[in-house]
């Protein structure tokens, strides 16, 4: 088994420990080497899935402390997703802060008047879909891909399509984490998405890629409580 794969599973297994042990936020994680020992897994394997934690904002080393918990799983993640695919579905993510952030620029500086068209109709049928009690995954998705088509570069759809199933789960838990929260959190959704399509729509490329880049994270802090 590969190093990459050793990791996934250090990070499934301490995902469980927060939440079969329910820990609390601010709460302490074993030692590294009570880890190790627990996984029958090397301290390099634990300390890389550790900092995958810290990156997905689960977990934070605190020099000489240890590590602490900063945000727990939502419950409603498992109806959507194998606890054991977590690290590589949030995983994704990190890709994505590049791979959008990017697109967004481009499409800022590059769309057409036809695919600035494009992108506000997908617009438009993400509010319908969100402001109901509609699935809006799949707008959701069209809105991402329509940005991504109108960077004039080809390259990049297969490249965002090849994420497609790991991204569809995510867009699914976090409509529907966000719907189980007060009106403002889906409110919030929306003004960011409305947010990337204003920069693009005036052809701020900076201004894009930064709202597209803010959507992306608060959208994994969306996944946890």
């Amino acid at each position: 088994m590969t190093e990459e794969r050793l990791a996934d599973r250090a990070y499934t297994a301490i995902v469980r420990i927060i939440i079969d042990d329910g820990l609390a936020i601010g709460d302490r994680l074993p030692a590294e080497a009570q880890l190790a020992a627990t996984f029958g897994m090397s301290r390099t394997i634990v300390r890389e899935a550790l900092a995958r934690l810290a990156s997905d904002g689960i977990v934070q080393a605190r020099r000489g402390a240890g590590s602490y918990v900063t945000r727990r799983p939502s419950e409603r993640l498992g109806t959507h997703m194998s606890m054991d695919g977590l690290a590589t579905t949030l995983g994704t993510y990190e890709v994505r802060f590049v791979l959008e952030a990017e697109a967004a620029r481009l499409a800022a500086q590059r769309r057409s008047n036809r695919q600035l068209e494009e992108i506000e109709r997908a617009l438009e049928a993400l509010r319908t879909a969100l402001l109901s009690n509609a699935p809006a995954h799949d707008e959701d998705w069209l809105l991402h891909r329509a940005i991504a088509e109108a960077t004039a570069n080809a390259a990049f759809l297969p490249v965002f399509d090849h994420l497609g199933e790991d991204v569809m789960r995510i867009l699914r838990a976090g409509v529907d984490i966000s719907r189980s929260r007060p009106p403002e959190v889906i409110k919030a959704m929306m003004d960011e998405h409305d947010a990337i399509v204003d920069a693009i729509r005036t052809q701020d490329a900076d201004g894009a890629a930064l709202a597209m880049r803010w959507h992306l994270s608060q959208g994994r802090k969306r996944l946890m409580p």
